[in-house]
């Protein structure tokens, strides 16, 4: 094999990818304008409908452009061997390899988000506006991205520093240590990520007393949950779409409710929403979840260490040095195949778990309030409820509501 070839092949992977997702994204859009099944009609009104396809039609043009900015940003680093110019600035600046992949990685990743951010800002501040979810202010979009570069400089910065130091001291055997280190992260994330990052950007509270908290705790007692931490988030500060979440596990685990989903649906409803949720940690869902993140961590790294030092990857790039940092830029390109493989298979996990929590509420609860509680989540964020399948079996981690409610309903 030649660099020529696996420039081509780099090349191939990045357009087919682009070429793949804009058919998905077209084909989905031909079923806009369907007519919603009998088991939907509720959901929308008319006015209701109308809107949701014209928010979709808004996304998916808006798409087009992001992703075509995104692809042409790409492939001008490639041909106009920016990947190389970069290389020798950060070359030129320092000598030693740690700061070299962290100088590189930072201007990648610095320079990408600054030239995606008019975008980000246009999708808040213009189109979630113009259909009524937007209830961000500019001051907090700036200091949300101010803080996401700051962690990404105290927290990534510090992990791929390491990563690059075990590389150095003992070339292919650093995937075993690596693997170590993210796998303790990953469970220290898991574990410390809503009492530590979450707060970062938003207030957690604990559930006041009241009747949902007492019907809450009705349940759990019930199911044999031990129910400590419930938290609502002031979610409604960047959005009026409603969600809540289960994170943790052990002593750690807590659920949390955004202070939108409160305000949008019944108590009993927000129960079954809560069964839903206590059914993915009886069901062991978290741990599988966790575990298959590690050992595809662990595959991933190994097939990375039998290729770090080839010097095609940097020769396919015009870059006459091979190094660490530009090993792992043509690494995740040429990765990406395998890893759009194993996403397609969690996918089709995720949606067969989905269907478990779901079935574990409606043993506990009744099955009409968890249903009218997707409907109301679906009407409050205008989801597509007409999703073509392909777009299902690529992208979706969750089954369609008329999936759900059909299964729930037998």
């Amino acid at each position: 094999m030649t660099a020529s070839l696996v420039f081509k092949i780099l090349i191939g992977i990045i357009i087919i990818n682009f070429i793949k997702e804009e058919v998905l994204s077209f084909l989905n859009a031909k079923h806009f304008n369907d007519k919603l099944p009998e088991e939907l009609q509720d959901v929308y009104d008319e006015k209701a409908y109308r809107k949701s396809q014209d928010y979709k039609k808004t996304n998916y043009d808006f798409s087009f452009y992001t992703n075509s900015f995104s692809i042409i940003l790409t492939l001008s680093l490639f041909f106009f061997e920016g990947f190389a110019w970069i290389d020798t600035l950060v070359r030129g600046v320092a000598n030693n390899e740690i700061l070299q992949t962290l100088i590189y990685f930072a201007i990648l990743f610095f320079g990408s988000d600054i030239l995606n951010t008019p975008f980000a800002f246009y999708k808040t501040f213009i189109i979630e506006e113009k259909f009524g979810f937007n209830k961000s202010t500019k001051r907090l979009f700036i200091l949300d991205k101010l803080k996401g570069w700051a962690l990404a400089l105290l927290v990534g910065g510090p992990l791929l520093a390491l990563i690059t130091w075990f590389y150095q001291q003992t070339e292919n055997q650093f995937w075993i240590y690596t693997w170590g280190v993210i796998t303790i992260f990953t469970l220290f994330m898991n574990l410390f990520y809503s009492s530590l990052i979450v707060p970062l950007f938003n207030k957690q509270t604990p559930l006041e007393d009241g009747e949902l908290k007492t019907e809450l705790e009705n349940f759990a007692n019930k199911i044999g949950f031990q129910l400590d931490k419930i938290f609502v988030i002031d979610g409604s500060k960047r959005s009026t779409k409603a969600n809540a979440y289960f994170s943790g596990f052990g002593f750690k685990k807590r659920i949390v409710l955004y202070d939108t989903l409160i305000k949008e649906l019944s108590t009993q409803e927000i129960v079954a929403v809560f069964a839903h949720e206590v059914g993915h940690y009886k069901k062991k869902h978290i741990i599988f979840n966790l575990i298959t993140s590690i050992v595809l961590t662990g595959l991933t790294l190994f097939i990375l260490s039998l290729l770090i030092g080839n010097p095609l990857l940097s020769d396919a790039l015009r870059i006459d040095e091979p190094s660490f940092h530009i090993g792992l830029i043509t690494f995740s390109i040429l990765y990406s195949p395998i890893s759009e493989i194993t996403g397609l298979a969690m996918n089709s996990i995720s949606r067969t778990f989905e269907y478990q929590a779901d079935n574990y509420a409606k043993k506990y609860t009744n099955a009409e309030d968890l249903i009218s509680s997707l409907k109301k989540l679906s009407k409050n964020s205008l989801s597509n409820l007409t999703p073509h399948k392909a777009t299902v079996f690529a992208h979706y981690s969750h089954p369609t509501l008329l999936q759900r409610i059909r299964s729930l309903r037998k």
